[in-house]
């Protein structure tokens, strides 16, 4: 399929009751879709944990995604604070995340090394003052529900 289904979604700064929300959009298109039950983890964990960021981290931003027969790219885009060392920031543990947001059970450090455990592509682009910009590509194994 040359082009996909494009859905876009805005991730609400600070909002940690509807942070997942794109995420479980995508999930349930993804199941309609009859795509393999591990690939669409696979997509709800990496998208989850750029949501989570965006709450967090960015005072929210969008989440763009494109779902093809063989894949899903989705684009991750705020205009946030952004990140100084992108190599730092992807060390598991690594969080720059307030105590109170920790006290909650978030910020542990953990959302850009999953984001690129559970991908088959990861891109990240940061510019302190401008935001962020990440890109996720999981290819799916087959397009057919195997459990």
């Amino acid at each position: 399929m040359e082009k996909g289904i494009h859905l876009e979604f805005e991730v609400s700064g600070g909002n940690f009751a509807s942070a997942g929300t794109a995420s479980d959009e995508i999930k349930k298109h993804l199941k309609q879709l009859g795509i393999r039950s591990e690939d669409v983890r696979r997509v709800a964990i990496s998208m989850y944990e750029g949501e989570i960021n965006m709450v967090i981290h960015a005072g929210g931003g969008r989440a763009l995604a494109d779902i093809y027969l063989d894949r899903i790219v989705i684009e991750l885009i705020d205009t946030g604070k952004g990140i100084e060392d992108i190599e730092l920031a992807m060390q598991p543990g690594y969080s720059t995340a307030p105590e109170d947001i920790r006290a909650l059970g978030f910020g542990a450090g953990m959302g850009l090394p999953n984001m690129k455990k559970y991908t088959d592509e990861f891109h990240i682009e940061s510019e302190v003052g401008k935001g962020t910009k990440v890109v996720l590509t999981v290819y799916f194994a087959e397009n057919k529900k195997s459990g």
